[in-house]
């Protein structure tokens, strides 16, 4: 077999589908997001970014990079190895009491990022508790399906949001049997949001545990940035609310916050955690400083509802069609991928807007999209140039709109 010539063909693949998935050289200007610097093919252009996870624009925070800069300057780059042998520092002590804090929970453990703290924590989990069934939504992360399959513990695929199916699978199980419902609060990709409440009604009625993925709702929802479950006063009810560090609080890292039990049982069996290297701490400072500065200041989380509020306004006077839902998400539907794709190249090259293109394995073949998320930091004239620019592609794309574009 000749290696190289089968990954090429994979590639090309992928690119006559139209969805080969090209990296843009992005430098994101200190101060100014969401303005950035693009190169490509040794030139430089400037650029808006509106598709950015860093949704409050915290990764420019001026409290975040000041914390980030004194813990360098106290203590150095690295944490020095894996938290068991070395890399425990006091900085990752404070930001667990900080996360802990901010869930209402006993306790929180961290990890490297998002994706390691599902894959460590759900795998651990269902792996160790004997006879576990995992319950998952269908519209799970990536990462928490890897972390059940991980498991190798027994999973049922729940309809998505759908609570008939839910009950019927827990209803079928004995009482006894341990069972763990695995979802989210906001789906990343079409921006809805999960029945929290009814869902932790039935885990109490049926015996299971909860697991409650809020990488997009963390900061962004509930008085003191603590998600959605925080909003709908739900976080006591929750067996285990797991969180990024990466998107709304603007750096990295991701953690879980449940109980002292439950945190000490994944620090102690999770391989995800044992065997990595630490989060360096100056990242733990700056999350530190920027989950303070969220539970304290609502500023960021009100401008950003206004931006999205005017952003869906827009579209919708345009007819450019979107998935209406009750998030700060903005799915901009196109549904073929090489347009998709097209429509992602054109922007970037010809109105200094990037947004990149949303294509199957992310989403299922059909409903390829640009996904849009507005932040505080968007400037009335970058909603106006996003909004001239879909239009004119629209009309160029022959792509179709919504009955309001005749009004």
């Amino acid at each position: 077999m000749n290696y190289n010539d089968f990954f090429e063909a994979a590639l090309s693949q992928l690119q006559g589908d139209g969805n080969y998935r090209v990296f843009a050289d992005l430098e994101r200007h200190r101060g100014a997001f969401p303005q950035a610097t693009n190169r490509m093919d040794g030139q430089a252009r400037e650029v808006t970014i509106w598709c950015s996870n860093d949704y409050l624009g915290m990764g420019q925070n001026a409290d975040v990079i000041a914390a980030m800069h004194a813990a360098l300057d106290q203590v150095g780059a690295g944490a020095g190895g894996t938290r068991n042998i070395s890399g425990t520092t006091h900085h990752h002590v404070m930001l667990e009491a900080e996360l802990a804090d901010l869930h209402g929970k006993e306790a929180a453990l961290l990890f490297t990022s998002g994706y390691v703290s599902n894959w460590a924590a759900l795998g651990t989990l269902a792996a160790k508790i004997p006879n576990c069934l995992v319950l998952s939504d269908a519209l799970n992360h990536a990462s928490m399906i890897e972390g059940i399959r991980h498991s190798k513990a027994e999973r049922q695929i729940w309809r998505h949001n759908d609570l008939v199916h839910l009950e019927a699978l827990l209803a079928a199980q004995p009482l006894e049997r341990p069972k763990l419902i695995a979802f989210e609060s906001v789906y990343s990709m079409d921006g809805d949001i999960a029945p929290i409440a009814e869902i932790c009604d039935l885990a109490e009625r049926y015996n299971a545990m909860t697991y409650l993925d809020e990488v997009h709702g963390v900061g962004l929802y509930g008085p003191r940035g603590g998600g959605i479950a925080e909003r709908e006063g739900l976080m006591h009810r929750l067996t285990v609310i797991e969180g990024t560090l990466g998107k709304a609080f603007g750096v990295v890292g991701g953690y879980i916050a449940a109980s002292v039990a439950l945190c000490d049982f994944v620090r102690s069996f999770a391989s995800g955690f044992i065997f990595t290297t630490a989060l360096p701490p100056a990242v733990a400072a700056g999350a530190t400083a920027s989950i303070r500065h969220l539970k304290a200041s609502r500023a960021e989380r009100e401008l950003q509802k206004q931006k999205v509020a005017e952003v869906r306004a827009r579209l919708d006077a345009i007819g450019i069609p979107h998935i209406d839902n009750d998030s700060h998400i903005i799915p901009v539907m196109v549904g073929d991928p090489v347009k998709c794709k097209y429509l992602s190249d054109i922007l970037m090259a010809d109105y200094g807007i990037y947004i990149q293109p949303i294509n199957y394995p992310t989403v299922p073949k059909g409903t390829e999209r640009l996904r849009i998320t507005p932040s505080p930091v968007h400037s009335a004239g970058d909603i106006d140039r996003l909004i001239g620019a879909l239009e004119t592609l629209w009309a160029q794309c022959q792509l179709a709109r919504l009955p309001m574009a005749a009004q």
